[in-house]
C-alpha cells in the first residue's frame, strides 16, 4: 500500500506511517510497564506534534530542550514538559517554569542563579542537574557528550561536597542509537562517578539514545536492566528516547527531476536536498537507505543522487540500483522521520518537502504543504 501511495505523490514529501508508530508506542509502553518506569519522548529526535495526542496514550509525556519545544508539549500533548536546556535565559525562565514538572540544569552556576526564583515561586517544580559520567560508546565525537571539556554535565569534582539543597534527581545522557548493554556499561561509570549521591534523589534520568524499537535489541535485558537499578537505590527512573520512537516509522520520498553526465560520472538530480533535507547524512555521515538501490560499488547502473540546492556537496556518493532509473521516477530514501526532519531547513530558498501521514486506515493525508511564505517569512 505504500509504494502505491508514494507513486501519486506529486512532489517531494516526508510520510509518516501511523501503524508503524502505534507499533513503536505499543513496544516502548510494554517496555514502561514491565520496568517500572516512566517513558517520556525527547521532541529533539520527533516533533510532529499533530501525533502528541497518540504518544500520550502510551508515554508518560515528553521532554524539552528550548521554550518552544515546551509550549509545543503543553499545547499539544496536554501536559508540563520535563525540561532540560544546556542553557537558560534569564527572560524565559518564568515561562519555562509555568510550562515544566522538572526542571534539569547543566551547571551549578545556573542553579544557583535561578533556584532561588524558583523555590519562591515554583515549590512544586522537581529540580535536578544534568552530571557527566566520563563514559560512552558512541564513536562520532558531534553525538558524544560525555568527551573531556564537553560543555554537558557536570564534573564529579564539582559535586565533591554533594548535592545543593533542593536538588531531587540526577540526569545524565551518553548513548546514541545504543544497546542496553551500552547502557549497562555507562550505569557503571556512573554509578563509579555519582553513586554516592543517589541515597539523596527521588529520581534519575538516563537521557535518550535507547533504541529499543530496532530490530535485535535486548528489551528483556534492558527490563531486568532498570529493575535491579530502581531497587538498588529506591528512585523512579525516567527514559527519554526520541529515535526509538519514530524508528522506520516513514520515508521521504523525491522524485529524479534531471539526469546529469559529466566525466562518467552520471547524478540523479532530485527534488530534495541533503543539506537542508537531510543533514545528517553529511554531518555524521552515513548513507541513507534507498528502496531498490545498493551502495555496493561493483553493482549495476550506478548512480550519484543530487541534492537541490547549489552547495556543491549536496550529494551523496554512487548506488547501484536494479533497474535504470529515469527522469519521473520515485527515489525513496528509508527511514526518514526521527533527527531527520527536526533538522531540515530552507536553505537556498530551496522547497521543503510535504509532510504526510499514512493513517492506520490506510488513507493518506498531507498534514503540511510549503511555499513562498515559509521561505520569506523566516528573514522577515
Amino acid at each position: 500500500m505504500p509504494d502505491d501511495i508514494y507513486q501519486n505523490l506529486t512532489t517531494a514529501a516526508f510520510v509518516l506511517d501511523e501503524s508503524k508508530l502505534i507499533r513503536n508506542l505499543e513496544l516502548i509502553s510494554s517496555v514502561r510497564d514491565r520496568a517500572g518506569v516512566e517513558i517520556i519522548l525527547a521532541l529533539k529526535g520527533f516533533s510532529m506534534w499533530r501525533t502528541f495526542p497518540l504518544v500520550f496514550e502510551y508515554l508518560n509525556g515528553a521532554t524539552a530542550s528550548s521554550l518552544h519545544e515546551a509550549m509545543l508539549i503543553n499545547e499539544h500533548m496536554g501536559t508540563q514538559a520535563h525540561s532540560y536546556f544546556p542553557v537558560y535565559i534569564q527572560g524565559e525562565m518564568a515561562k519555562v517554569a509555568e510550562l515544566s514538572s522538572h526542571i534539569v540544569f547543566n551547571s551549578l552556576g545556573q542553579f544557583e542563579r535561578y533556584a532561588p526564583f524558583l523555590k519562591v515561586n515554583f515549590p512544586s517544580i522537581s529540580l535536578g542537574l544534568r552530571v557527566n559520567p566520563g563514559f560512552s560508546k558512541v564513536e562520532v565525537d558531534m553525538y558524544n557528550p560525555t568527551a573531556p571539556g564537553s560543555r554537558l554535565g557536570i564534573d564529579p569534582s564539582h559535586l565533591q561536597y554533594g548535592l545543593p539543597d533542593g536538588i531531587e534527581g540526577l540526569h545524565f545522557h551518553a548513548l546514541c542509537e545504543s544497546t542496553s548493554y551500552d547502557l549497562e556499561e555507562t550505569l557503571v561509570a556512573f554509578e563509579a562517578r555519582f553513586g554516592h549521591l543517589l541515597p539523596k534523589v527521588k529520581w534519575v534520568n538516563m537521557g535518550g539514545g535507547h533504541l529499543m524499537t530496532r530490530v535485535g535489541y535486548d528489551t528483556d535485558h534492558l527490563v531486568n536492566l532498570l529493575q535491579r537499578f530502581k531497587e538498588k537505590y529506591e528512585v523512579n527512573i525516567i527514559l527519554e528516547p526520541g529515535s526509538a520512537i519514530a524508528w522506520d516509522t516513514g520515508d521521504l520520498v523525491a522524485n529524479v527531476i534531471d539526469i546529469v553526465e559529466n566525466h562518467g560520472v552520471r547524478t540523479l538530480m532530485t527534488d530534495v536536498s541533503f543539506t537542508a533535507h537531510m543533514p545528517d547524512t553529511l554531518e555524521m555521515p552515513y548513507r541513507p537507505v534507498i528502496i531498490g538501490a545498493t551502495t555496493d560499488a561493483a553493482g549495476p547502473n550506478q548512480f550519484r543522487i543530487g541534492g537541490t540546492s547549489c552547495l556543491s556537496g549536496d550529494f551523496m556518493y554512487e548506488y547501484s540500483f536494479e533497474k535504470v532509473p529515469f527522469i519521473g521516477d520515485k527515489i525513496i530514501f528509508k527511514d526518514m522521520i526521527h533527527y531527520t526532519l527536526v533538522k531540515t531547513t530552507m536553505f537556498n530558498g530551496v522547497k521543503h518537502p510535504d509532510i504526510g501521514v499514512i493513517k492506520s486506515n490506510g488513507r493518506y493525508q498531507t498534514l503540511r504543504s510549503f511555499n513562498y511564505a515559509d521561505y520569506h517569512d523566516r528573514m522577515d
